[in-house]
């Protein structure tokens, strides 16, 4: 698939209701957003692989008032955040129109390669492409981290923060977002929606990747597909202060390398 020069990303900034974020509160930062990886805030590395991967217009939904003042030095549109990240991704559907590539702010670690990778290996005919990286692609590159898998007849995936809104019918795929969001812990409860079918094959370890979403779209009249990342450190978001710890580590990697 080809984005247009006209194609735009969102990156997720958010807040979530309830306890205050472990990253941000060991950093002493009002938003994770804002903590420093390798001489830059977090967001920036994640602007940076975007603008690398030839997508132009970015806009960051956020409201933390440091969160959006950096998002403007960076040059970036600021939207709104809704009620969650679905509802942030409904706004900034309307306001930027598709294709729409969604990322997150916490995803330190992304490359500007894995974006056009992405974009290159979703189908044409997609309306929304979702990116998963595979547990041995994952632990080889990251050692000891933690994810929650989707339990596949052809591997365990994790998500990689990733998702290609690539057809205004996109559109359609928000609500069930929201069901998603809920049960991202569970995806137990994501198969047993879709039917006793679904979930007899998801607990059977029956249910092929390529199957996973097909039939969730199908239901909700829209072409969508999980693509399979090239990269296991594609799944590597910061969530905790050891992911924090790891992600300067392999920054700081890639920063000496460049350098020589």
């Amino acid at each position: 698939m080809n984005l247009s020069p006209a194609a735009a990303a969102l990156v997720l900034a958010g807040s979530r209701p309830g306890a205050p974020d472990p990253v941000a509160q060991a950093e002493g930062v009002s938003h994770k957003a804002l903590v420093e990886i390798a001489g830059r805030p977090m967001l920036a590395h994640v602007v940076a692989a975007l603008r690398g991967a030839g997508i132009e217009r970015v806009a960051v939904s956020a409201s933390d008032r440091e969160v959006r003042d950096l998002a403007l030095r960076l040059g970036c549109e600021v939207l709104a955040t809704g009620s969650g990240p679905s509802a942030s991704v409904a706004i900034a559907l309307d306001a930027l129109g598709a294709p729409l590539l969604v990322t997150t702010s916490d995803h330190a670690l992304l490359k500007a390669e894995w974006v056009r990778d992405f974009i290159a290996d979703a189908p044409q005919e997609a309306d929304v492409a979702v990116l998963l990286a595979d547990r041995a692609a994952i632990e080889a590159a990251m050692p000891g981290s933690r994810r929650t898998y989707l339990r596949l007849a052809d591997g365990h995936w994790s998500g990689c923060n990733l998702f290609l809104l690539a057809t205004a019918r996109a559109g359609l795929a928000i609500d069930t977002w929201k069901t998603v969001e809920a049960d991202r812990k569970r995806p137990w409860r994501i198969a047993a929606r879709l039917g006793p079918g679904m979930l007899l094959g998801y607990a059977l370890g029956r249910l092929p990747l390529s199957g996973a979403i097909g039939r969730l779209g199908r239901r909700i009249g829209v072409s969508a597909s999980l693509v399979a990342a090239r990269e296991g450190l594609a799944a590597v978001d910061v969530d905790k202060p050891a992911d924090l710890a790891d992600a300067r580590t392999i920054l700081e990697r890639r920063r000496a390398t460049a350098k020589a």
